[in-house]
């Protein structure tokens, strides 16, 4: 058993925010699958090579399969003793701290939108540096060139970001905000 000994079954709900869709799933204590629900949401393609998504119908897509999951469970949400997530990892978005709302699309981590700007850096000998301070290579997949696409690019962002009156960060960031 998880916690505390209860008369009541506990479970993990294990929530999989995927580039496609949102799978949440409910664990018993013995570590077998209970019930799985997934709900798929648009991909959104700009222009080529570029990906996004809604970051609303995503949430609505998470909401969806939650409630979805425990109707066909029939298991209770008093239940639930912890909550797993795995994510997109690199898909970031900016969204207002104070209404929630996203200030764009999430910027989905197969977009190639920064190779121009991915290019530059490199050509500036910046990948050294860039390595020590985060242990990445320069890449697009990465959410740093995605986050600078977004401050000069989409208007208010980088004074939101500056202020603290934008929040940034990948779906698991916004999901659990």
């Amino acid at each position: 058993m998880f916690g505390k000994k209860t008369p009541e079954s506990q479970f993990i709900l294990s929530i999989d925010q995927g580039t496609t869709g949102t799978t949440a799933s409910l664990v018993d204590s013995q570590g077998r699958l209970v019930e799985s629900c997934n709900q798929e949401f648009e991909q959104i393609y700009p222009q080529p090579g570029w990906v996004e998504h809604n970051p609303e119908k995503i949430w609505e897509s998470l909401e969806k399969s939650i409630h979805q999951l425990f109707r066909k469970s029939k298991v209770k949400k008093s239940q639930v003793v912890a909550i797993g997530i795995t994510n997109q990892r690199e898909t970031v978005l900016a969204w207002d701290k104070k209404t929630g709302k996203a200030i764009y699309n999430a910027i989905v981590w197969q977009c190639r939108r920064t190779s121009d700007f991915c290019e530059k850096l490199k050509k500036q000998k910046k990948e050294k540096v860039i390595r020590q301070k985060t242990g990445l290579v320069i890449d697009p997949y990465f959410s740093g060139s995605k986050l600078h696409w977004l401050g000069k690019n989409v208007e208010g962002a980088l004074q939101g970001m500056k202020s603290g009156q934008l929040l940034v960060g990948t779906m698991d960031t916004y999901l659990l905000w």
